[in-house]
């Protein structure tokens, strides 16, 4: 998963091992006991409550609340993972600031919303770092279910079949499980290589057996799956990194975002990967707030994020834009790549501004500017392999499926970044496994 075209100078020789390790600590710690039961106190404990409803998972917020108050940090713990097996990621990566916590109703009276992720975290993490298993299998139901893809919508579907007596088998194409959770996630976001303890305290449910760098097209086809196997879940992501699309894109120091963060996170010292001294990011999501944050904490001399629309269009919430730019990375809005310049290695990129016509579609205009650049991250994007859709109904580059997950395929799901009305969100990818998992084992017991 990780780049050969880079060519950039050392990181040592700006920051220290010391200093890089500080940069990379924990983006927000975790709250005390003290301070969780003050949090849990603002909770007003809303009979109907909004920020259950914008839980894409549904977890009983209040209730999970209620039991932190009462010191019964195992059942808050339950009561979180029951709905979302991987509450404990969720609780440090999902944008809680437009999801749940801008749902709380203290923001009415122009208040601070309740802290909820940081008290799914506190509820949370006693149970991964215990390995406290709270829950158990059902009897052998003698089905066995393939589900391929070992990031968030995979596992979830993994272990909620697991939970309902089925064995399951899963295919991942990378060397550990986890997927974006455990590649593509910010390193400050998930520190002490929580990714992989939340891996395996979900394996630990038993009936889940783990195939590592396997991949579908290469070392399998779906149909055989279909055959060997009483019903399949992909949860594939997008594998295929969308390109620039203009000269130049594979000239030394042109990147693609995710891999960098891949190689990032699997660094055992951070301090001896390459980072350029001028990076510029181009997208708008949380792939290029990632790169560009982590780039200058590396140590990159200037970082800047360009997106061809404005702010409120960007990918990343308000909040994350607002941590690229207090982390001293520049975000230019509303322009486009227009040229990579460089003679085999990029040099500087130039960009024409863009604005919307008459109709509302985005156009460039003949105003330009030029950025210097060593190194250039495409954050432009992913999509779906042209192997991955044989025999599936697709649309705009993902599977069709409906509202349990099921595709044009009788006896296959889906769910993840993979599917349609997504939101590429670790949080959506559990639910869909979730729903497919209910919807399997409905469909197996017919």
């Amino acid at each position: 998963m990780v780049s050969t075209k880079r060519s950039q100078e050392p990181q040592s020789s700006r920051l220290s091992k010391a200093e890089i390790e500080d940069n990379f600590g924990d983006l927000h710690p975790p709250l005390s006991r003290s301070e969780a039961l003050i949090e849990a106190d603002r909770c007003y404990f809303c009979y109907d409550a909004p920020c259950t409803t914008a839980c894409p998972t549904g977890i009983d917020i209040p209730g999970f609340i209620q039991k932190i108050r009462s010191d019964n940090i195992r059942g808050s713990a339950y009561t979180i993972l029951r709905e979302n097996i991987m509450g404990g990621m969720c609780a440090r990566v999902c944008p809680t600031e437009v999801l749940c916590e801008e749902a709380c109703v203290r923001n009415l009276h122009e208040e601070k919303p309740v802290s909820i992720g940081r008290l799914q975290r506190f509820a949370t993490d006693p149970v991964f770092e215990q390995a406290t298993q709270l829950f158990s299998r059902a009897d052998a139901s003698g089905r066995k279910v393939a589900v391929v893809g070992g990031g968030p919508a995979g596992l979830s579907c993994a272990h909620r079949l697991a939970t309902l007596g089925h064995d399951v088998v899963v295919f991942n194409r990378d060397s550990k499980p986890g997927g974006l959770n455990e590649y593509g996630i910010a390193a400050y976001k998930t520190i002490d290589d929580f990714a992989q303890k939340e891996v395996d305290y979900i394996l630990s449910i038993g009936g889940i057996e783990v195939r590592n760098d396997v991949a579908m097209g290469d070392d399998f086809t779906l149909q055989q799956l279909r055959d060997d196997y009483d019903a399949v879940f992909l949860g594939i992501g997008l594998a295929a990194v969308n390109e620039l699309g203009m000269d130049g894109d594979d000239m030394t120091g042109v990147d693609n975002a995710i891999e960098y963060i891949a190689e990032l996170r699997q660094a055992d010292d951070k301090s001896a990967l390459p980072v350029g001294r001028n990076v510029v990011v181009i997208g708008g999501g949380m792939t290029a707030i990632d790169i560009a944050v982590q780039s200058k904490r590396l140590g990159a001399e200037r970082v800047d994020i360009v997106y061809r629309r404005g702010p409120d269009q960007m990918g990343a919430s308000r909040y994350e834009q607002e941590l690229a730019q207090t982390s001293g990375v520049t975000i230019h809005h509303w322009a486009r790549p227009l040229r990579l310049h460089g003679g085999g290695k990029v040099t500087s990129i130039e960009f024409a501004r863009t604005s919307f016509d008459d109709k509302g579609k985005l156009k460039a205009t003949k105003d330009t500017f030029v950025l210097d650049a060593d190194v250039v991250f495409k954050a432009i994007g992913q999509r779906l392999a042209d192997d991955d859709v044989v025999d599936l109904k697709v649309q705009h580059g993902r599977i069709v499926v409906d509202d349990s997950q099921a595709t044009s395929l009788a006896d296959v799901w889906a769910g993840g970044d993979c599917v349609t009305g997504g939101d590429d969100l670790t949080v959506s990818a559990v639910q869909h496994g979730k729903v497919a998992a209910i919807a399997i084992d409905t469909y197996l017991r017919k």
